[in-house]
């Protein structure tokens, strides 16, 4: 073989290579909606996330949030884990006290703690995910997913925002045993089923108001069941647990770990038991640690996120039929201000469990607390919000 027709080959060879690199970067990064049928969208991380914060700016920005931690948690009395970022760069965190009190194990980083109500955003993002793909329609009547569903006008728009009208399951289980055997533990299967042939009415006309309703997250899990052929705890690890490296956080496997995760306790240290309830998902049961919830966090902010009209949806408040600041999207809280300034949050509170999430979005600023030992002050953290940008908040108001 001439020196010529090894340098031609040689060319070929190095086309080769390039034609598959640029080929293989590109499945990467396909939108959602490119996706085969069969594809499960998946979070992206955020990484490399600039600018990098100063040494100075880390002092004195600490400094102002070890005083809010000593004020909100004083005598280090704080049972769980909390954190504060920005910019993805940790600039506090903490962690004290016991995941379970009888045998003195401590919480640590990789803790997993159950993040109650806060599940909801993780829940919505999953069916978000799933819009933006066009595997579900965000206006889709639920009944088109789920056959047994009895109320026609529902949408998936209104149960991640909480304007089905629904009633709570743990009403409607708890006064009849006609209805429910509170000696059964209840699933979700078990709500939509009840719901469906126990005549059960609606707590208001669907699509009247805002009401706050754990049964409208119980039923999008089951609609991400019906539409990835996968449980949801599986669903919620191959969507966003697996792909953002959240190695410490999982939906509960009730019948198999309920005994093995960190109990919940009243304010005194009174353990609370596992009751009727503690089998249903997607309104809660998701374990998890400040660490994780960040990498969640920071892939919300991620640009292949949500396309660009479909993410505005979920930061536009859907509860404001009468005036008032405060406001619900899709799977988050936010209060709205006059002069324009959003805060967005969602806090969790089930048995001794209270938890908090705060994404600061002008700021790049992230703020978690968890705490298996009951408590009010995880709800305080939307105090620090002054330190980072013009939020009408008064670090030292109740």
């Amino acid at each position: 073989m001439n020196s010529i027709k090894r340098a031609n080959i040689l060319q070929l060879l190095l086309l080769i290579l390039v034609l598959s690199s640029c080929t293989k970067q590109k499945k990467v990064e396909l939108n959602d909606a490119e996706l085969p049928k069969d594809a499960l969208p998946k979070m992206k991380p955020l990484t490399n996330e600039t600018p990098k914060l100063t040494a100075e700016y880390i002092t004195a920005t600490k400094e102002k949030i070890d005083a809010f931690y000593r004020k909100n948690w004083p005598n280090n009395s704080m049972n769980g884990g909390f954190l504060v970022a920005k910019n993805g760069q940790i600039i506090y965190e903490k962690y004290e006290g016991y995941a379970n009190f009888r045998d003195k194990t401590p919480i640590t980083s990789t803790t997993p703690i159950h993040i109650a109500s806060v599940s909801k955003v993780l829940t919505a993002t999953a069916i978000l995910k799933l819009v933006n793909a066009k595997r579900i329609g965000l206006d889709d009547k639920v009944t088109v997913y789920l056959k047994e569903f009895p109320y026609p006008e529902v949408t998936i728009r209104m149960l991640l925002s909480h304007r089905s009208g629904m009633r709570s399951y743990a009403y409607f289980t708890d006064r009849d045993k006609t209805v429910w055997d509170r000696h059964n533990t209840l699933t979700n299967q078990d709500i939509l089923t009840i719901m469906g042939t126990k005549n059960i009415s609606l707590e208001q006309k669907t699509g009247t108001r805002f009401a706050y309703c754990n049964t409208n997250y119980a039923m999008l899990a089951l609609i991400i069941e019906k539409v990835t052929k996968l449980s949801y705890r599986e669903a919620m690890s191959q969507i966003i647990f697996k792909p953002l490296g959240m190695t410490n956080t999982f939906v509960l496997d009730f019948d198999k770990d309920k005994k093995k995760v960190a109990p919940s306790y009243k304010g005194n240290r009174v353990e609370i038991g596992i009751d009727y309830l503690d089998k249903v998902y997607g309104d809660k049961n998701i374990y998890s640690t400040p660490r994780d919830l960040l990498k969640f966090d920071r892939a919300r902010n991620s640009p292949y996120f949500l396309e660009p009209g479909l993410l505005k949806q979920v930061y536009t408040g859907y509860s404001n039929e009468h005036p008032g600041r405060k406001n619900y999207g899709l799977g988050i809280r936010m209060i709205n201000w006059e002069n324009g300034k959003n805060f967005y949050f969602h806090n969790g509170w089930w048995h001794g469990f209270t938890s908090s999430y705060i994404p600061l979005k002008d700021e790049n600023v992230t703020i978690i607390a968890l705490s298996n030992k009951f408590t009010k002050s995880t709800y305080a953290l939307r105090k620090l919000a002054p330190i980072f940008g013009n939020y009408p908040f008064k670090v030292e108001d109740e």
